[in-house]
């Protein structure tokens, strides 16, 4: 990685993992130690990109059939990518999304069971060699992250699913964990806002040591 290049960092969770907030606390400190950052979010990011979204969130009649699904996700990644994710990287700014493609492996690999090899065939394609510097995976038990989500406003076309969809979803993400301890930060979403940020504090101290050191 050269070192003007910006750093590309996601963070990711089932429902009711506190991203939004850990994302302002992220940027806050990004920004107080005067990097350029770029805060995004997936699916969308672009015009085209957020049309999309909406189109894989609203609730419908219509059932989306799995690949439909795969594809729009990977739609919009394309765009993201051309559009804003690269050419922040390119000059030197960081950039912070709220999740990316290990989410795609976790909801439509492992919630829908679509295999995992044909999510990496569209990674390569999609992304070539890009992928995040570092990714923040808040983890806490679906039953509770589930009863948390439940106080907000009403329920998504995903987050309408069954428990033992969440389930797979968090299985596969801390299966991705494991296999790139280097590029994860599995931080403990279960516990107050205050130590998970303590968590994520100390990692990114250490990203900006090693970025500037």
């Amino acid at each position: 990685m050269s070192s003007d290049r910006g750093r590309f960092l996601t963070v990711e969770g089932t429902e009711g993992a506190g991203k939004s907030s850990n994302i302002e606390f992220i940027r806050r400190t990004l920004e107080a130690r005067g990097l350029e950052l770029v805060l995004t979010r997936e699916p969308g990011g672009t015009p085209l990109a957020e049309e999309i979204r909406d189109l894989l969130l609203q609730p419908r009649d219509e059932k989306v059939c799995d690949d439909a699904e795969l594809l729009l996700v990977f739609a919009a990644r394309a765009q993201h990518l051309t559009q804003l994710i690269r050419p922040a990287l390119d000059r030197g700014a960081w950039v912070l999304c709220d999740r990316f493609t290990d989410a795609t492996f976790a909801y439509q690999g492992g919630g829908r069971g679509i295999d995992l090899a044909r999510i990496e065939a569209l990674e390569t394609l999609v992304q070539g060699d890009l992928r995040p510097d570092c990714t923040f995976l808040l983890d806490l038990p679906v039953e509770l992250g589930l009863s948390r989500a439940r106080q907000r406003s009403a329920p998504d076309r995903f987050e309408r699913e069954k428990q033992a969809f969440f389930e797979r979803v968090r299985d596969c993400y801390l299966d991705r964990a494991r296999a790139e301890p280097g590029r994860f930060a599995v931080i403990d979403a279960s516990v107050g806002l205050e130590a998970v940020q303590r968590q994520i504090g100390a990692q990114l101290e250490r990203m900006l040591e090693a970025a500037h050191g």
